[in-house]
């Protein structure tokens, strides 16, 4: 069975392909045409014999060469391109590449799905089929960059905002984050480099203790304990008081700001009593708000509050000194804003046993500690 070298370290390639007959200093060069070059087929590899080639592909694999492209969008402004993905297991997810006026950034999802059952994202629609790992990370960033290459440009920022929740998917995610920060790969800095968590306290522990500059991002979208589990069934594992605490603990360890991310969601959550409650609740914190007004989600009926009631909440937080602003929206038209990420037709028989059961307001609780293994008094 021949082996997948995709997202190895440069000593793993090297021991590889040594036991395979070639020569050391082969594996420098691979490494340099798929992690600095984005090359991803060995015969593209100018530098290497047809002999090392032809060992290469008789005993290797390179993981963004099987991914297929099942389909892709581009946004009437050309600022947005999603592509659908499926791996080799038959699971597929979305990703998405934003051009900003700063650079290119990649929304990367980590896991097949999604099990925490947030009212309002389309991620979790057929529940979590199973993590990513980190080369299936790495792999959606360096689909995007090949595409960047032949323009003299790359990828410079990653958030690990698409489906899945990161904190229970932690290892891979910090894996594929460290990777990318190699000065032989991208040498992609922690400061562009950004993970979106529901409230897993635990995953925002062990964040805190790596002491990487890497921003965090709070899904919070509610400041009252009942609407927020209505919205965020998580919210009964975690409070969000809690998740608060120990996003400041983080703050106070790498100095990095926490953003906290509200979708407004007319009639539930926009209200200038909401906008109050927020507010109290972040007064005097190291943090920012990112309002971003629901975007449309078709299975769960949500609708997006007028442009004046979006303002008005702004204002209420500004009012309090909150440094708040209203996300600038991208990818809209082709379902590729916020809460809009999900992979259509996966696979129901990939689905793990820690992820075949329904995610419901009365066992998310007992689903989270599971999977991260925290105990509860």
């Amino acid at each position: 069975m021949k082996k997948e070298l995709f997202g190895l370290s440069l000593i793993e390639l090297q021991e590889l392909l040594v036991a395979a007959g070639l020569k050391k200093f082969r594996a420098a060069q691979v490494y340099q045409w798929l992690y600095q070059k984005s090359v991803t087929a060995f015969d593209q590899m100018r530098n290497l014999s047809k002999a090392d080639i032809a060992i290469l592909e008789a005993n290797f694999t390179l993981l963004p060469q099987q991914l297929k492209i099942l389909r892709e969008q581009v946004s009437q402004d050309d600022l947005t391109r999603k592509v659908l993905l499926e791996f080799p297991d038959g699971n597929s997810v979305e990703t998405v590449l934003m051009r900003h006026d700063y650079g290119y950034s990649v929304c990367v999802s980590s896991q097949v799905g999604c099990d925490m059952g947030c009212a309002f994202c389309a991620s979790g629609l057929s529940g979590c089929i199973r993590n990513l790992t980190a080369a299936e990370i790495l792999a959606q960033v360096y689909i995007f960059n090949s595409m960047l290459v032949g323009e003299g440009k790359q990828v410079s920022r990653i958030v690990v905002m698409g489906s899945g929740e990161p904190m229970l998917n932690f290892d891979a995610v910090i894996g594929a984050l460290q990777f990318l920060h190699r000065e032989n790969t991208l040498y992609m800095s922690y400061r562009n480099m950004t993970i979106s968590t529901c409230g897993i306290i635990p995953g925002i522990e062990k964040l805190t203790q790596l002491g990487l500059p890497i921003n965090l991002a709070i899904s919070l979208h509610a400041a009252e304990p009942e609407l927020r589990t209505e919205l965020m069934p998580v919210n009964k594992g975690f409070p969000f008081q809690d998740v608060i605490q120990a996003a400041e603990a983080y703050v106070g360890y790498t100095g990095r700001q926490v953003t906290y991310e509200y979708i407004l969601i007319a009639g539930k959550n926009d209200s200038p009593v909401a906008a109050e409650l927020l507010a109290n609740h972040l007064r005097f914190k190291h943090a920012s708000v990112n309002l971003i007004p629901a975007n449309p989600v078709p299975e769960k009926g949500f609708e997006r509050p007028s442009k004046k009631v979006v303002e008005a909440f702004l204002k209420v937080l500004q009012k309090h000194k909150i440094n708040a602003t209203v996300r600038r929206e991208m990818g809209k038209d082709i379902d590729a804003a916020c809460g809009q990420s999900c992979a259509p037709g996966l696979p129901k028989s990939s689905r793990t046993e820690s992820s075949a059961l329904s995610v419901t307001k009365t066992d998310i609780s007992y689903k989270v500690r599971r999977f991260v293994n925290v105990r509860y008094q």
